[in-house]
């Protein structure tokens, strides 16, 4: 714990970013009736009926400090789609970054290993090497900022049926495309300071001879 709230107490190092990064998952729910659209007088009106048609995966990759945001929509979360999601964050995003300093959850896809299943040695290597990772605890992923904006996501577009994956990504892609153009950061004002005093039960007992 004491780990991650001090990587978000750095200052900001354009050579050595902060990246927060989760998934969840969005339940595609297609409608079995049309709904009725709102007009004067006359509220919008939804069937209760509804067909499941399947569970999309989302990736969330969030630069607290700059108010970038980047999320994507895949159809699964295994080894490979977590390693080229890294890849893309790398080589796309920060070319000339030194290290990403990469916070998130110690899920068994979120691993150097699962470079080394998606890619050659070689280039797997190259990744592992540009990544400095710090991973919540057991039970402490509200330390990973990126479960913010996942909350402002769901929140703001996905607070209703999407029947489909190609009109999940349309409506994921401009819902970032506006948050990045408000440059909308998040001030993390928890510390570790916060951490000894609120969550004193959690330190060990140390018994003084």
């Amino acid at each position: 714990m004491e780990d991650v709230l001090a990587v978000y107490c750095l200052p900001y190092d354009p050579k050595f970013p902060l990246v927060c990064m989760d998934e969840s998952c969005k339940q595609l729910i297609g409608e079995v009736r049309t709904p009725i659209k709102v007009a004067p007088g006359q509220p919008a009106r939804y069937d209760d009926e509804y067909v499941r048609n399947g569970v999309a995966e989302l990736f969330m990759f969030v630069e607290p400090l700059t108010g970038w945001r980047r999320a994507s929509v895949t159809e699964h979360r295994t080894r490979q789609d977590w390693a080229a999601e890294i890849k893309s964050l790398l080589d796309v995003r920060y070319p000339d970054a030194e290290k990403v300093r990469l916070v998130m959850d110690n899920l068994n896809t979120h691993t150097i290993a699962s470079l080394y299943e998606a890619f050659p040695a070689c280039e797997a290597r190259r990744l592992a090497e540009r990544l400095e990772i710090h991973y919540t605890p057991k039970h402490g992923s509200w330390l990973n900022m990126a479960e913010i904006e996942f909350s402002a996501l769901s929140g703001q577009c996905l607070d209703r049926r999407i029947a489909d994956i190609e009109t999940l990504k349309k409506e994921v892609a401009a819902w970032v495309c506006r948050r990045n153009n408000k440059e909308a950061k998040i001030e993390w004002r928890f510390t570790t300071k916060d951490a000894r005093i609120k969550l004193k039960q959690l330190y060990p007992k140390i018994k003084e001879k």
